[in-house]
């Protein structure tokens, strides 16, 4: 899942060589790599055959991201969140979305305490290194926009006092498809605050027997056992800062960016947020596979899920059926690689 790099060797892409010179012994790439296979298996044990998605989902994680997960009822999305909140051992609150409720209910209220005499805040469930936000979009955009300061921030203002969130800090929410009765879609700045979109799909008939073996009886996240704590991952989540990145690939990602809002295919283009979050997501993702650098394969590999949810189509690429997802590939597959 999570593989080692070796010494140097050469990558032939697009008719472009791209050296990629060994790691540093001794860096605090050599701890994270382990700690994040242990957290890795763990959340694996619960939900089989999605490799990808776990891989993906702790890259957001060290990225000091959120995540959108995005897919049909019954395929593990709530499961996925709550094995990873029982793996890291960190604080977990679950935030059911439905049409009544109020951003007091996510963030918090000031409440008049009658011993005290004075007015004393109670916390919402977004105080808590994992917040699930179950079926977003089941809530009104107003509810929605509850977490903007949060998710970008990470801070809460409430009467006009500010209060600081927990590290590491990560929103993991749930989506129905638009097409689904009872949903809203999200507001354009809450889908630019999610640093990726996964779906998990459908498993495979082999996974699924698994599956049915395993789940028949009792569920397997109630023998999940904690294998890491809340520090190990902020500990990790420093590591991952000190990933290179180098002129080069921080122009291909700027000039992947410059793609998506010069396409005739979409009228809203990536965000400076979302180039950021990609160049986040490349070191996170090169650091799990024991890297302290970024190659642009890593971008290449995260442009899809961290762009392809902020981007709309305009009209013409609706009808014509031309998916965000589909432009970012060939923006991809068409954008020369940078040389060293």
């Amino acid at each position: 899942m999570f593989g080692l790099a070796g010494g140097a060797r050469q990558r032939l892409r697009g008719g472009h060589v791209v050296l990629d010179t060994g790691r540093q012994t001794g860096s605090p790439i050599d701890d994270l790599v382990p700690a994040a296979r242990r957290i890795g298996k763990a959340i694996e044990a619960v939900i089989e055959g999605k490799r990808d998605a776990i891989q993906l989902t702790l890259t957001v994680l060290l990225a000091e991201g959120h995540l959108l997960i995005e897919d049909v009822p019954g395929v593990g999305k709530t499961m996925l969140a709550k094995a990873l909140a029982r793996a890291i051992d960190g604080t977990v609150r679950r935030v059911q979305f439905t049409p009544d409720l109020l951003p007091s209910d996510i963030t918090g209220v000031s409440a008049y305490n009658q011993e005290r005499r004075d007015f004393e805040f109670k916390p919402g469930p977004v105080f808590a290194n994992i917040v699930l936000g179950d079926e977003i979009n089941r809530a009104s955009p107003k509810t929605q926009s509850a977490l903007l300061e949060a998710m970008e921030e990470r801070q809460v203002t409430v009467d006009g006092t500010t209060y600081s969130l927990q590290e590491p800090f990560m929103v993991i929410a749930t989506q129905n498809p638009v097409e689904m009765e009872g949903t809203y879609p999200l507001p354009e700045a809450q889908r630019d605050r999610f640093t990726a979109r996964i779906s998990l799909g459908y498993p495979l008939p082999a996974a699924e027997r698994e599956m049915l073996d395993t789940h028949g009886g009792a569920s397997p996240l109630d023998q999940l056992r904690p294998v890491a704590r809340a520090s190990d991952v902020q500990e990790l989540v420093v590591a991952v800062r000190r990933v290179l990145v180098s002129d080069q690939v921080k122009d291909y990602i700027i000039s992947l960016a410059n793609a998506t809002r010069t396409s005739p295919e979409l009228r809203l283009g990536a965000s400076p947020r979302a180039a950021l979050h990609l160049l986040r997501a490349s070191r996170a993702w090169a650091a799990l596979d024991g890297r302290d650098y970024v190659i642009p394969d890593d971008v290449q590999r995260l442009a899809r899920p961290v762009l392809a949810h902020r981007l709309l189509p305009t009209a013409e690429a609706i009808v014509e059926r031309h998916l965000p997802e589909h432009v970012v590939d060939r923006i991809v597959a068409q954008l020369p690689l940078p040389r060293r």
